[in-house]
């Protein structure tokens, strides 16, 4: 219980939330292209096929680290949002949250922009880096922070029968909805607190 308490405050000391002015951080959609759907990385025993090439420029809004259940390969997912979803007088009416592989907002009475728009503005993201620097960055990424990703929208497979299948879709929601994005290079700005 001890380890649990103490584990519970080094997380939280360790990622601070950056509380900025109101106003959008972050105003282009992530852009996603074509590509080769080919291999592009062996990791132990999983198989990662590019599904397309991406680019996200996104605020930070939560992160999530595994410890079980593919934290081998996917340690760490986070939770970006651009538009009106990088705007800090919106997410201070919303909770966000992360658990079991997936993304969570809820408010109190109504939601501060359409509900539409939160879906569609927002992502899951479970994050495979291609290198140790990158995984390094990512290991190290702040709520409201803005980062910029690039690199590929991937499919794992494993020769057990396993896979996990990216979404191509900025517009769905539910089980199957995150991204799966492998990781070739990261950039990271700390814009100014309000």
């Amino acid at each position: 219980m001890i380890a649990a308490i103490a584990w519970g405050v080094f997380s939280w000391v360790q990622q601070p939330s950056i509380h900025t002015a109101p106003g959008v951080l972050v105003q282009e959609e992530p852009a996603q292209g074509e590509c080769e759907r080919q291999v592009v990385a062996q990791v132990k025993d999983y198989t990662i096929t590019a599904m397309a090439s991406y680019l996200i420029h996104a605020r930070v809004l939560h992160t999530k680290h595994y410890w079980a259940d593919g934290n081998d390969l996917v340690p760490y997912d986070v939770a970006l949002g651009w538009g009106r979803m990088s705007d800090q007088s919106v997410l201070d009416q919303l909770e966000i949250s992360q658990g079991n592989r997936f993304f969570f907002y809820q408010w109190r009475n109504a939601p501060p922009i359409p509900q539409d728009e939160i879906e569609c503005h927002a992502s899951n993201n479970h994050l495979i880096a291609a290198n140790s620097a990158v995984a390094h960055v990512i290991s190290r990424l702040y709520p409201g922070e803005i980062v910029t990703m690039q690199g590929y929208l991937v499919n794992v497979t494993r020769p057990d029968g396993f896979h996990w299948d990216t979404s191509l879709s900025r517009t769905d929601t539910g089980n199957g909805a995150c991204e799966v994005m492998y990781v070739t290079g990261v950039k990271v700005e700390v814009p100014p607190r309000g």
